[in-house]
């Protein structure tokens, strides 16, 4: 199925979302492999879900982990980027063998001049940033045009509840790298509920 922006699904932890996510034309899957996450998967359940997929890229998230120790789970789980939740040092990310995304929170009653430095300062060293989780309240009309002057600058990847209710309208006025959703856990063994899911990828449909 072609989408009108590429999308990424986080979190993935069972084959149910793999299969379904893949199959709806999601451009990548995220496995959380860092220990300090509570749902961390090991190496072996990644590997096993991926071998079900095709097509798509498959992202690490990662948060305390030594690059040494990424790189040794991007080779081990053949990895094609992988999503950070803290900002490294040049030199650290210098040392990662693939490409990095960066989870980027939105910080209420930043200045935009400040918002657009940090941008600038952090994008020659990663390939996207995501905005996985929207405020509450959500963006002002003001605030989603300086969002939309920021997207056509910078590749950034909006979580889809930054519109609730509009999404296809949203993507279209902003034109974001790409939407993000979350995964999530099936009923039992292969019983998932995609209802959520499915509404989604359904109004980012070309």
């Amino acid at each position: 199925m072609a989408l009108l922006v590429p999308v990424m699904v986080r979190g993935i932890n069972n084959l149910s979302d793999a299969r379904y996510c893949a199959g709806m034309g999601a451009d990548s899957l995220t496995f959380r492999l860092d220990p300090a996450f509570a749902d961390h998967l090991t190496p072996a359940v990644v590997k096993e879900l991926s071998g079900w997929v095709s097509g798509v890229q498959l992202v690490g998230e990662f948060d305390t982990l030594p690059v040494a120790d990424i790189n040794a789970l991007v080779l081990e789980c053949g990895l094609h980027a992988v999503l950070l939740h803290r900002a490294r040092p040049a030199q650290e990310l210098a040392q990662l063998t693939v490409p990095a995304f960066y989870l980027f929170a939105w910080v209420l009653d930043m200045l935009p001049e400040d918002v657009t430095r940090r941008f600038e300062d952090l994008a020659p060293h990663y390939l996207g940033f995501v905005l996985a989780s929207p405020p509450t309240p959500l963006p002002k009309p003001a605030e989603i045009n300086r969002l939309t002057e920021q997207a056509r600058a910078y590749p950034l990847w909006l979580g889809a509840g930054f519109a609730p209710t509009a999404l296809r309208a949203y993507v279209e006025q902003l034109r974001p790298a790409g939407i993000v959703l979350e995964g999530g856990d099936e009923i039992k063994p292969g019983l998932r509920d995609f209802d959520e899911m499915e509404a989604v990828f359904e109004q980012l449909e070309e």
